[in-house]
């Protein structure tokens, strides 16, 4: 048994080990490509809220600004603060920001019930014969920073510019990296810690995310985050025709819309180059919190295997590719108990190679995402970037603990959408998943 597990654990490590070589190269190969004209095409971004007064009016200064063009459909989900006050005086402002209220009982059913709104809004708003191919939806969150070029660069002829593209997903970046005292009322060391579990937040998505949508490519496979996704009307109305609605009540709505588009033949892509800031969190309990949803989602979306490998849209990689993500949560499950118990046997017999071979198989692939991230942060030295990439794979073991607590969550029945509380918010009446 001890033999099998040990062949296990290596066989695990190894096949981690050339993942990353794989998805490292598209990483390093990347390269600018010309932007387009966002003029080309109508703009409507969502941007879902529940109780984020705290961060919603500086977000619509900020989206009128920048994008005076677009209009922006603002989804209050029974908010019990002043997010609908709020954005009522921006929308008394501006014929183009609009409010779409929802109340108890039908709100509070999760992130894509409250887009579901915005987009049958969008839908009785539009005049008829609207060229709805030309219409892009995009989703940003109630603390969302395009950047100035984003809608020009998701214009781009390799983007929406081409007519097989039916969605397109930018990179998301944490506007606080930079910040040195996260928690201003409290120590050195707390804010250390909170500065680090920010920049490792960072590292994830700029690094390792962005070189594994760079690499679906490829497979055909790019998928929508939640925040920063951009979607052509047409192929919501696709989506909604074979499935009742655009999004689900998967508590992974971003990747189940994925899935629906991916299944009914739409091509999605990742501009590099496109930039969405938002907040990092440096209270470990939220970033938990978070994750945990993210990973129950994904358990829940495994449910659409079949779908996957008999749609007909995706090539025999791209199948495989999904699959692989989608058996990912239950894989940390199983290296919760496949790697400690060979090397922990390796100690106690006295093989200390082995030993080590498995650390290096396991830590060497995650921290060199520290020295990769320095390349999209110049002016990070080698040791600080050297420093991160150790941090880097500490900071994944937290995937094991959110993998439990969402397979936990299962196993009660809880299915529950809870929003993750925002910086600015006490901590005080913390959530159940946060707690």
């Amino acid at each position: 048994m001890l033999a099998v597990i040990q062949t296990t654990a290596l066989v695990m490590s190894l096949v981690f080990l050339l993942y990353v070589v794989v998805i490292t190269v598209p990483y390093l190969r990347q390269r600018r490509r010309p932007h387009g004209d966002a003029a080309d095409f109508r703009w409507h971004l969502f941007v879902p809220c529940r109780d984020e007064d705290a961060v919603i009016g500086t977000t619509l200064v900020y989206l009128r600004r920048h994008f005076p063009h677009a209009h922006i459909w603002v989804i209050d989900d029974a908010s019990e603060d002043n997010t609908a006050t709020e954005v009522s005086r921006h929308a008394g402002d501006d014929g183009r920001v609009h409010l779409v209220s929802r109340y108890r009982p039908e709100a509070r059913k999760g992130k894509g019930e409250a887009l579901n709104s915005a987009y049958d809004a969008l839908d009785e708003w539009l005049p008829p014969g609207t060229d709805r191919h030309r219409v892009i939806v995009g989703v940003v969150d109630a603390d969302g920073r395009p950047s100035q070029s984003c809608l020009d660069i998701c214009a781009s002829p390799h983007l929406f510019g081409d007519n097989r593209v039916g969605a397109v997903q930018v990179t998301v970046r944490m506007i606080n990296r930079d910040h040195r005292r996260p928690f201003p009322r409290r120590g050195r060391l707390a804010n250390l810690a909170g500065r680090m579990l920010v920049r490792m937040q960072d590292i994830e998505f700029r690094a390792a995310i962005a070189a594994i949508q760079l690499t679906r490519h490829h497979t055909r496979t790019a998928a929508l985050g939640g925040n920063g996704q951009f979607t052509r009307l047409s192929a919501l109305d696709t989506v909604r025709d074979h499935h009742g609605r655009p999004w689900h009540c998967a508590l992974l709505e971003d990747y189940e819309l994925s899935l629906h588009l991916l299944t009914t033949g739409h091509r999605i892509e990742y501009a590099p180059e496109a930039i969405i800031d938002q907040e990092g969190l440096p209270r470990l309990d939220r970033l938990l919190a978070q994750r945990t949803r993210w990973g129950q989602g994904t358990m829940q979306c495994g449910r659409y295997l079949p779908r996957i490998w008999t749609c007909g849209h995706l090539p025999r990689r791209g199948v495989l590719e999904v699959s692989y993500y989608l058996v990912l949560p239950w894989l940390y499950l199983l290296g919760t108990f496949v790697y400690p118990i060979p090397f922990i046997a390796s100690l106690y017999y006295g093989g200390t190679l082995p030993s080590i071979l498995l650390v290096l198989l396991g830590l060497v692939p995650l921290a060199s995402w520290g020295p990769l991230y320095a390349r999209c942060e110049p002016g990070i030295p080698l040791w600080r970037a050297l420093g991160y990439g150790v941090l880097y794979a500490l900071y994944v073991l937290l995937f094991y603990v959110s993998s439990w607590r969402a397979f936990i969550r299962i196993v009660r029945g809880r299915d529950t959408w809870l929003k993750t509380r925002r910086n600015a918010e006490p901590a005080e009446g913390a959530t159940a998943l946060e707690r």
